[in-house]
């Protein structure tokens, strides 16, 4: 793929292109976002754009259902569920005639690049249609179809996929569009159900789709506790019926009201027989003889807005899918643009199809441990992390451990899901788990005290941090910090919080020449809004802060467009972290956002202000602006907001708007729940291995800097690396770090919002494989 040189400008790489976009199958919440970046990226690149309406059935049908996409026609789609252009199952397409049909409309419109968003069965049609064009064109040559010239035009047929469907079925994708909203409605029905079970004493089974894939029904029980989950890759052991009764009766012994069991509609047997939520419901209560509900989800899963992942995920596939059809040759074989962890790539469609059919072939034949490796490296973790925190009793032996948890910084959601699951693995392992409350302070002054398995049940889907936090760093306070640490005999220290959480374990850390009893294994755990912490690309709270912010954009986009000519500035927090303002700008549709690590002047502002007055001549007459709280000292908010009215006289009005504390609070969503529940676990296995490793002589002591270690996400994986280590890229005046992965995201957001800036297409995705992969079972 490297023929294409980088010195290529990507304004001009269309020219004289056509593109045709279709959303097919079932529909997933977030196919919009993927709709209109296509749109307006194909644009930007100098393509035309087709609209295709209601998926293949509009391909074959022709005439009014293919129709010529403008900027302004995707303009409020971004915030939409479902699909605006239709999607529909199509009889036709499948037969030869009807391809035949559809192929004459596009050779007619000059159509050679076709963006397929959909399920599997949608991209393998597509691919299918891609190996028999020529076939196709021969035969409509010869019926006197089209002319020997229109077919040499079009001799060639581009395709790339999307994968938009909301069971997260498809291999080779880590999260495919849809899925993330898909479990925001999930959870939003789980926690209603939670309170209503608590006040009753009920056992709760809920159904949740995913006929081959039990992707939504594991990330789901993760993200809530539930007791048992019921998936068609990994079927239950036999006699898991006397299993299941024997751990609803413990949980109830243990003082629990609530008990939830989640099912994926496509559950079944090791014989293969289903298992379905009724059957589950007649065992629990003629058994138990509990008060037991049944709920099937069914299409609520498939409504409701995108989330800001969702939108995110769409946005950012939407433009590199247009890459991939304008740098595709016929030697290229049909891709699925993708993301993993955070990278664009381009997969071959066929290999991602074929492995989705071996885990089906898999499933079948009863190798059910394949299927779950065939589905990839995030599920298998997801897998291994629930049958951990879920179906197994703490041990007799206890390991006379003390590992003590502690918040730091500012509160966010998803603090308590990280402590839960630290807590609850520290228990499986033998350990005696303190709580430290109000940070460093309470470390300091002795608020310290034993935490059990139960006394955290519950704290999954809490926002805020109930182990209370506080910014203090420990500097000033070392001398009772160890003494405290002697007393209350604490052999290992879990983190978990913000810029201070790194800077403060630093300070332990820098103090253990002096006091010894810092000689202890610590790991720092990211967790707060601003997504500021070195040593991650992600930290926990950030995607709940996110959704709030685009929720009230949406709002506020709405207010707008009924008005009209106005222009709304709102003030996101983030510190000097320009993430939040930056992703928010990509979610909620917004024209500028100005951020501390991408400098702006006078000048800048002045383009930014005539760019909206540009804009107020087309039909979308409204504009939205976010500013991150600390971008620029002298350019404050008020600042901006008068420039902007000041020089928007008698073409558009101003409004501002701080968010402020808002973006702190609410419940955290599935993201981070299942995020916080993951690093939560990981760390206290990690300080485990470590302890291991620093035991000496009847005591802990822990002196090298790989002792003390920030989980972070790093492109794919969750690793540790030192805090000393991550010193030399971090910026503390600022409270950042020097690199920052999203910032080469920024120019999509411009292009989205009609800028003609040059985007950098020197690093594109290459094409991957999944086939290796697969080689691996062999084993």
């Amino acid at each position: 793929m490297s023929m294409h040189a980088p010195t290529m400008d990507p304004t001009k790489m269309g020219i004289g292109r056509s593109i045709a976009v279709l959303t097919s199958g079932g529909d997933a919440q977030g196919m919009n976002a993927a709709v209109r970046a296509t749109v307006r990226v194909g644009l930007y690149t100098g393509a035309k754009v087709f609209f295709v309406h209601e998926g293949y059935q509009g391909l074959v049908d022709g005439g009014d259902h293919i129709r010529p996409a403008t900027w302004e026609s995707v303009s409020m789609m971004l915030q939409l569920g479902g699909t605006v252009i239709g999607s529909a199952r199509s009889k036709d397409f499948r037969t030869r005639e009807g391809r035949m049909m559809a192929a004459r409309n596009l050779v007619k419109l000059g159509i050679t690049n076709l963006c397929v968003i959909g399920g599997d069965g949608s991209l393998t049609g597509a691919n299918e249609f891609r190996t028999e064009w020529s076939g196709l064109l021969a035969d409509l040559v010869k019926g006197g179809k089209i002319t020997e010239e229109e077919a040499k035009k079009s001799s060639h047929l581009n395709i790339v996929g999307m994968v938009g469907s909301i069971d997260n079925d498809f291999c080779g994708t880590d999260m495919t569009i849809g899925t993330d909203s898909a479990l925001h409605r999930i959870i939003e029905v789980v926690d209603a159900i939670t309170t209503t079970a608590q006040s009753h004493q009920r056992t709760f089974i809920l159904e949740v789709m995913g006929r081959h894939c039990g992707y939504l029904a594991l990330v789901t029980a993760l993200a809530c506790g539930a007791d048992w989950v019921f998936i068609p890759e990994m079927p239950p052991d036999e006699g898991w019926e006397n299993h299941l009764c024997r751990r609803l009766a413990d949980q109830r012994a243990r003082g629990s009201r609530l008990n939830v069991i989640i099912v994926a509609e496509g559950a079944i047997s090791k014989d293969g027989k289903p298992i379905t939520s009724e059957q589950i419901k007649k065992l629990v209560t003629d058994r138990l003889g509990f008060d037991t509900r049944t709920t099937v989800l069914g299409h609520v899963q498939r409504g409701g807005t995108p989330s800001a992942f969702d939108r995110i995920l769409g946005s950012r596939m939407g433009v590199e899918a247009v890459m991939a059809l304008l740098e595709a040759t016929p030697e290229t074989p049909a891709c699925v643009v993708s993301l993993s962890g955070n990278q664009a790539i381009r997969l071959p469609l066929m290999e991602c199809v074929q492995v989705t059919k071996d885990v089906t072939a898999a499933m079948a034949e009863g190798r059910f441990d394949d299927a779950i490796k065939l589905r990839g490296k995030s599920f298998e973790n997801n897998w291994n992390t629930y049958k951990l925190l879920a179906h197994i009793n703490p041990p007799d032996v206890k390991s006379n451990i003390n590992v003590a948890i502690m918040n730091i910084g500012a509160p966010c959601a998803g603090m308590n899901a990280a402590v839960r699951s630290a807590v609850r693995m520290g228990i499986i392992q033998g350990h005696t788990m303190l709580a430290v409350h109000d940070g460093f302070d309470g470390l300091a002054h002795g608020q310290i005290e034993p935490i059990n398995w139960n006394s955290v049940s519950g704290w999954t889907g809490k926002g805020g941090s109930n182990l209370g936090t506080k910014r203090t760093l420990p500097s000033k306070m070392l001398e009772q910090i160890s003494l405290n640490i002697a007393k209350f005999n604490i052999h290992a220290l879990v983190i978990i919080g913000g810029f201070e959480a790194y800077v403060g374990g630093l300070e332990l850390v820098q103090a253990r020449e002096k006091y010894e009893e810092m000689c202890i294994p610590m790991v720092v755990i990211p967790a707060t809004v601003s997504n500021n912490v070195p040593g991650s690309d992600f930290s926990i709270g950030a995607d709940t802060a996110l959704n709030t912010i685009t929720s009230t954009c949406d709002r506020i986009k709405q207010s707008a467009a009924g008005t009209k000519r106005r222009v709304f500035i709102v003030e996101t927090m983030g510190g000097y972290c320009g993430y939040l303002a930056t992703m928010a700008g990509l979610a909620a549709g917004a024209d500028a956002a100005y951020i501390f690590e991408d400098k702006f002047n006078i000048k800048d502002l002045e383009v930014n202000v005539e760019h909206l007055i540009e804009k107020m001549k087309t039909t979308v007459k409204r504009g939205l602006i976010l500013r991150n709280e600390n971008c620029n000292a002298n350019y404050t908010t008020d600042f901006i907001f008068n420039l902007y009215s000041e020089e928007g006289k008698g073409v558009f009005d101003c409004r501002k708007n701080v968010l402020g504390h808002m973006q702190q609070g609410g419940t955290p969503t599935p993201f981070d729940r299942n995020f916080g529940t993951k690093m939560g676990a990981k760390s206290v296995l990690w300080l485990t291995d470590k302890l291991k490793e620093c035991y000496r002589h009847g005591r802990i002591f822990a002196n090298t800097p790989d002792s003390a270690c920030v989980l972070g996400m790093r492109k794919r994986a969750l690793t540790f690396q030192a805090l000393t280590e991550l010193k030399s890229d971090t910026d503390f005046e600022h409270r950042i770090p020097h690199t920052q992965w999203w910032l080469k995201i920024r120019p999509i957001m411009k292009i989205l919002a009609k800028y003609n800036i040059k985007l950098d297409t020197s690093e594109h995705a290459d094409m991957e494989h999944v086939i290796k992969k697969r080689s691996a079972l062999g084993k």
